[in-house]
């Protein structure tokens, strides 16, 4: 286990200092300009982030406005076959903006670029680049291949790359709420999910530049990090002159110590590794916020194993009661896949029973979506037909819906502590927070209060996704 170690301090200012000389790029006279667009999860958002202070680096500016822009980038997903058809339509309107503006350059980026590197040189005639998660410090070199006329393509993933050195660009930042990658790749090979091919093996980032990062981001305002993993529960990583080991407890532990108004958050965990010793550090320390996202994608034991998950319904529902009995006010999140190869209606009625036993405040749910090259697709027959897998989803939905209004309707009465994120969407007379259970907030604006301040909210109204209140 890592102990505080007394050269913490030392390192981690040393890293601070590096960091200090950044500069957050603003469009310059004459620079050229690159557009992003991100899909997926929130890995793929902080990636974005990453790729935009490469460029900035080597002189370009990020721009919104894709038909000023010399380089047109999108960082896809391939979880999903829908998310997949969303960049193809998306790169029929780029083709559009070169045909305006001739020598602009399109580049795919992430999983599915990785995955479909084939296709995207052999058919895709709208790319001019393909770029892999593991290669964007390579990108200002394969954006010169690609002005000479050359594809500009590197897609190799790496057991070491974790882009700990680059301080990412906050794209469309509201200054409060960031996020901080602490590791890459996933070992888990669930038999549904194309992660493991496209991002590699894990691999854990240094701690000490997790935590320089972390203190970067508060001494600049912000007020809340989220730190990301495909499976932040099996960080890991090993102090190279002590060979202590840091554990996702332990660094957890180290970044809620930066600054108490510091709010920490985490995604994504996985069942199976999730540990006492984080439950413990949560509760101890104020600031470590109460949620976890914690997928169950079925509550069927039989189809669980099918998907390779490596836990039983008897086990999750252990660890949900593990989780209330520590952090009795900790609200969880998941993820639920309907109509998996040869689930019956009985095992969907059991994700249903999961649903209700587990109280989830939120989930994300799909129908599943065969991917290629998946151990899914080579061993079992997607054999459920469409339109039971959307019955089966709409039944999920449902239910959570209900759920989630039930746990809204519960926390009518109650005060939280809400960090103001800024101006409601609706109005402009309200703010929206959230408080640590990861609910959004909404009410009026008094005082001279301003967004990442700390407010104290009563809640007096809510929907299934909002809460509504007053400042006390």
């Amino acid at each position: 286990m890592y102990n505080d170690n007394p050269t913490l301090e030392g390192v981690t200012k040393e890293i601070i200092k590096e960091r200090q000389g950044e500069v957050f790029f603003k469009e310059a006279e004459g620079a050229k300009r690159f557009y992003i667009e991100s899909y997926g999860c929130q890995m793929n958002f902080s990636d974005s982030e990453i790729v935009a202070s490469i460029l900035s680096e080597a002189g370009y500016a990020p721009t919104r406005n894709m038909e000023e822009s010399d380089l047109i980038l999108i960082n896809t997903c391939s979880i999903r076959e829908k998310a997949e058809d969303t960049v193809r339509r998306r790169l029929r309107v780029f083709d559009k903006v070169k045909d305006n503006r001739p020598g602009t350059l399109v580049g795919v980026l992430g999983c599915m670029a990785e995955r479909l590197k084939k296709k995207f040189l052999e058919q895709e005639k709208l790319v001019d680049l393909v770029v892999g998660p593991d290669a964007y410090r390579d990108l200002p070199n394969l954006v010169g291949e690609a002005e000479e006329g050359e594809k500009g393509v590197n897609v190799l993933l790496s057991r070491e790359e974790t882009y700990a050195d680059i301080s990412p660009l906050r794209l469309g930042s509201n200054g409060i709420t960031a996020f901080i990658s602490i590791m890459r790749g996933c070992d888990n090979m669930c038999s549904f999910c194309v992660v493991p091919f496209t991002r590699g093996r894990e691999r854990s980032r240094n701690a000490f530049s997790v935590v320089a990062e972390a203190t970067d981001l508060y001494n600049k305002g912000y007020r809340e990090v989220t730190l990301l993993g495909q499976n932040v529960d099996s960080y890991k990583w090993q102090h190279p002159e002590t060979e202590e080991t840091v554990t996702f407890a332990n660094l957890l532990e180290m970044v809620a110590k930066v600054h108490p108004d510091l709010r920490v958050r985490f995604s994504t965990s996985h069942p199976k590794d999730i540990t006492d010793d984080v439950l413990y550090t949560m509760r101890d320390y104020e600031n470590i916020c109460n949620y976890i996202h914690l997928p169950v994608q079925s509550g069927n034991s039989r189809v669980l194993k099918l998907m390779n998950r490596t836990y039983d319904r008897e086990w999750y529902m252990n660890k949900v009661r593990r989780i209330y009995e520590i952090i009795p006010d900790c609200a969880i999140s998941s993820d639920m896949i309907a109509g998996f190869c040869t689930e019956t209606e009985e095992e969907h009625q059991e994700t249903l029973s999961m649903m209700e036993f587990a109280k989830y405040s939120m989930a994300y749910m799909f129908f599943y979506s065969e991917r290629p090259g998946t151990l899914a697709a080579r061993k079992y027959e997607d054999d459920i037909p469409l339109e039971v897998k959307k019955r089966r989803l709409q039944e999920i939905i449902r239910l959570q819906n209900q759920i989630s209004y039930q746990h809204s309707q519960a926390d009518i009465g109650k005060t939280f502590k809400v960090l103001i994120e800024g101006d409601s969407k609706r109005s402009a007379d309200d703010f929206k927070g959230r408080n640590s259970q990861n609910k959004m907030v909404i009410f009026p604006k008094k005082g001279d209060f301003k967004a990442g301040d700390y407010v104290h909210v009563r809640v007096t109204d809510a929907t299934s996704a909002t809460l509504k209140g007053e400042l006390v």
